[in-house]
């Protein structure tokens, strides 16, 4: 195979992706990402489980190309090979309906062995699908990181593996697929393997897939500069920390993108009235039409600020109970979507029942209301306890509705604190978990809505001309692929 003039194939594997199956933002990375990377001039293929929860429109595309047995401990598992070209992308079906044909996606107890399948299956697949020609193989999050260990330990002596470089991208270090010990005999077939059970034992007592991955893979990334580097250090690293350190020449924090299409205030079909950087009077509107749909008093010199996501402690909800008596005796609106722990949803139907017109929670998932509220809020409240990359705080600033966000991953390397002596800026900052710093913050970006009309209108602008899109993130990552190939020439 000629490496002059010929795309680099990359091969990215993920457990969910947009629009076959989603639970959290893998998925919108594992959608948008690869087309983007297509778009610069790789050939970029996704392979996932074919899930049942899957929609029946998309599988009636799907055409039936390898079948072969994927050899897992002592089991020998059916494995088949559907494949769907969706916006470009080429998408690989791992097929097995003992493992993946279910209501959900994810919580069984046997998930050990479930993504053990498919992490073995991909490095089949490789081995089996001669069109794949596989040049760097990225894996992402738990579920497929024991493929990085299969890859190095099985399939050396296999001509379409031997020069595959891997990659392992962490989009939240919190769930690293850990399990009892007799997983390695009986699932992975790695227990005669002193070497490889070495690196996979945690804390001497369970199996941990993506530890796994952190030591056996070429190159790790991350979804954001600063979340690499958070990962180092003990508070963030989730027991991993120690492993990050050591791998620092191989880790790279890379922020995520958005789809700029689907979030774009000028075209979105699911607000009321359209708007753009250049033409931003029905941005208004947009507000004025929320505050009646939540219920809240319609005046636009109230600053309505909006919270949109998982209703959880991660996300620094505690710091916006103990504030939210200040910030509603000031004449602040807030406006809050999602779902969460019951504390938590509790703690906001309260908010809601006490403060009339100025607080509305709606206990809910609803796509169609978070891109009015997007359109519709002055500001978005993101004071995270940790954040690996976040989506909100950008699509927010691509509607004109400015973030006020903690210091932490990748809130701080996507928002720019507003400099009230040089002018530049897309939002606001606070460094520490405190309520008081929190209110205070979001305070002063309420005292330049109120008093500096000019200003909030140039940051506004400012944050609406941020690039956002993948075509960023897909440049550093070709880096990366090429770097791992030096004799492919870009």
């Amino acid at each position: 195979m000629a490496n002059q003039g010929r795309k680099i194939k990359v091969l990215f594997a993920s457990s969910e992706a947009v629009p076959f199956v989603k639970t959290g933002g893998l998925a919108d990375v594992a959608g948008s990402l690869p087309r983007a990377l297509n778009q610069k001039g790789a050939e970029v293929s996704v392979i996932m489980p074919k899930y049942s929860a899957i929609p029946q429109e998309y599988q009636d595309q799907m055409k039936h190309i390898a079948e072969f047995y994927v050899p897992l401990a002592w089991r020998s598992v059916y494995c088949g090979i559907e494949k769907l070209t969706y916006q470009g992308v080429n998408f690989y079906f791992v097929d097995n309906e003992a493992y993946f044909k279910r209501d959900g996606i994810y919580g069984y107890f046997d998930d050990g062995e479930r993504f053990a399948f498919f992490s073995k299956a991909i490095c089949e697949a490789i081995q089996y699908l001669p069109e794949l020609q596989v040049d760097v193989l990225q894996c992402n999050d738990w579920q497929c990181a024991m493929a990085s260990v299969f890859l190095r330990e099985f399939y050396q002596s296999i001509e379409a593996c031997r020069h595959v470089k891997t990659i392992f991208t962490v989009h939240n270090v919190k769930f690293q697929g850990q399990f009892g010990d007799d997983v390695l005999s009986d699932i992975l077939g790695l227990a005669d393997n002193p070497t490889a059970a070495g690196q996979l034992y945690c804390d001497r007592v369970s199996v941990n897939y993506m530890q796994g991955a952190l030591l056996y893979s070429d190159m790790i990334t991350t979804v954001s500069p600063s979340y690499a580097n958070e990962l180092q250090m003990p508070f963030y690293g989730e027991g991993m920390d120690g492993i990050f350190r050591r791998r620092s020449d191989s880790l790279r924090g890379i922020l995520n993108g958005i789809d700029v299409d689907l979030w774009n205030p000028k075209t979105d079909k699911m607000i009321e009235y359209n708007y753009s950087a250049g033409k931003m009077a029905n941005k208004a509107k947009c507000k004025a039409a929320l505050q009646r749909e939540f219920g809240l008093a319609e005046d636009p010199e109230r600053p309505l600020v909006v919270m949109i996501g998982r209703l959880t402690t991660q996300k620094g909800l505690g710091l916006v109970r103990y504030a939210m008596n200040r910030l509603m005796e000031r004449g602040v609106q807030v406006a809050v979507l999602g779902t969460g722990d019951k504390d938590q949803e509790d703690a906001f139907k309260y908010f809601d029942w006490t403060y009339g017109d100025q607080m509305c929670a709606r206990i809910a998932f609803d796509n169609a209301l978070s891109h009015r509220m997007y359109a519709g809020g002055d500001i978005l409240l993101m004071p995270s306890e940790f954040e690996p990359c976040g989506l909100s705080q950008m699509i927010a600033m691509r509607y004109g509705t400015l973030p006020v966000v903690r210091e932490t991953g990748g809130l701080q390397d996507s928002v720019v604190a507003y400099n009230k002596y040089t002018g530049e800026g897309t939002g606001f900052r606070f460094a520490n978990m405190n309520a008081d710093e929190m209110a205070n913050t979001l305070l002063e970006a309420c005292e330049v809505f109120w008093t500096e009309k000019d200003v909030w209108k140039q940051l506004r602008k400012q944050a609406m001309e941020t690039d956002f899109s993948w075509g960023r993130a897909a440049d550093e990552y070709l880096d990366i692929y090429y770097g791992l190939h030096p004799e492919i020439e870009r």
